[in-house]
């Protein structure tokens, strides 16, 4: 138990395994799905590169101030999957972060996917998929929001 709870802290998600076994209690959150499209829309992205996500992801203490001060929906928002394990007013409640708080991040994008795929969640692998479609038809001169 204590090196899953280890593995969650250092890489965002649980050892092989112990996802697939719940993995209806994960499921799309079509209200980050329809947020995303929206940042992509008005150019709201970060063309990284694979492998950035580590760098550019929040850290938790980014998460919480982002908590503290807009709230546990705003912070949904940000996160294509929702976990149904987990009740609706804590950080667990949601899973596949894909942005900082400012901007889509293409790195989070692929992350999201390659862990969907991984653990075999299509709904949220497809809609990240569509995500990154919709992103590298955006201009690169559209892109704004980052700091």
């Amino acid at each position: 138990m204590q090196l899953r709870l280890l593995l969650i802290i250092l890489y965002g998600f649980p050892p092989f395994g112990s996802e697939q076994q719940n993995s209806a209690a994960i499921r799309l959150n079509p209200t980050a799905f329809a947020f995303a499209q929206q940042l992509i829309k008005e150019g709201r992205v970060m063309p990284d590169r694979m492998g950035a996500w580590g760098r550019d992801r929040p850290s938790t203490a980014q998460e919480n101030e982002f908590v503290r001060v807009r709230g546990l929906e705003e912070y949904g928002k940000w996160h294509l999957g929702i976990d149904h394990r987990h009740g609706n007013r804590s950080k667990a409640h949601y899973k596949f972060p894909f942005g900082d708080f400012k901007v889509v991040h293409r790195c989070g994008l692929l992350g999201v996917k390659a862990r969907a795929h991984e653990y075999g969640y299509v709904e949220i692998e497809t809609a990240a998929a569509q995500l990154l479609r919709m992103l590298e038809s955006t201009s690169p001169t559209r892109q704004k929001g980052v700091d």
